[in-house]
């Protein structure tokens, strides 16, 4: 079975790539929930796919938000 964007992948983009990929991943996930609701999905595993690489990818951007308060932290302490 093949997976969506693997955390690999994720991690070796940009911030500004991977917001991007967060944006177009939850516009697809709105339209696939719709077409669902429609009766015109076809894969409906679609919409759980998009979930999961939607979790992978805020987890993503969660570690790299700590890491970088941890860094600004450190930085602060060591200036004061």
């Amino acid at each position: 079975m093949a997976k969506g964007i693997t955390a690999k992948d994720l991690r070796t983009k940009g911030d500004d790539e991977l917001n991007e990929l967060v944006k177009s991943t939850k516009s697809k996930l709105f339209e696939s929930r719709f077409q669902n609701y429609t009766n015109r999905l076809n894969d409906t595993a679609q919409v759980r796919k998009l979930r999961r690489d939607l979790a992978r990818m805020n987890t993503i951007v969660t570690e790299r938000r700590s890491s970088a308060a941890k860094a600004n932290a450190g930085k602060s302490k060591s200036e004061g």
